[in-house]
């Protein structure tokens, strides 16, 4: 099997990662190659779906789009 080294990982992400192992009773090592290979697994089309699921229902932005356009058009309507 091949060997990964990461460099130049932030403490507190080393600090993250070791406390999800423990939380799932994993050494840090095993935690971050089951991460690895999950991800190396997952397909462009499984990652969307997953997004999707993950927004389902939530606006895309926080501002509502109808109240804006109501204004600028409003807005024009004063000037002209």
């Amino acid at each position: 099997m091949a060997q990964v080294l990461v460099r130049q990982v932030e403490d507190t992400v080393v600090e993250a990662l070791k406390r999800k192992a423990a939380a799932r009773g994993a050494s840090l090592e095993a935690y971050v190659r089951d991460l690895m290979t999950r991800d190396a697994a997952e397909s462009r089309e499984a990652i969307a779906a997953r997004l999707r699921a993950r927004l389902a229902g939530q606006p895309l932005s926080p501002v509502d789009s109808t109240t804006l356009i109501r204004q600028h058009r409003d807005g024009l309507g004063e000037g002209a």
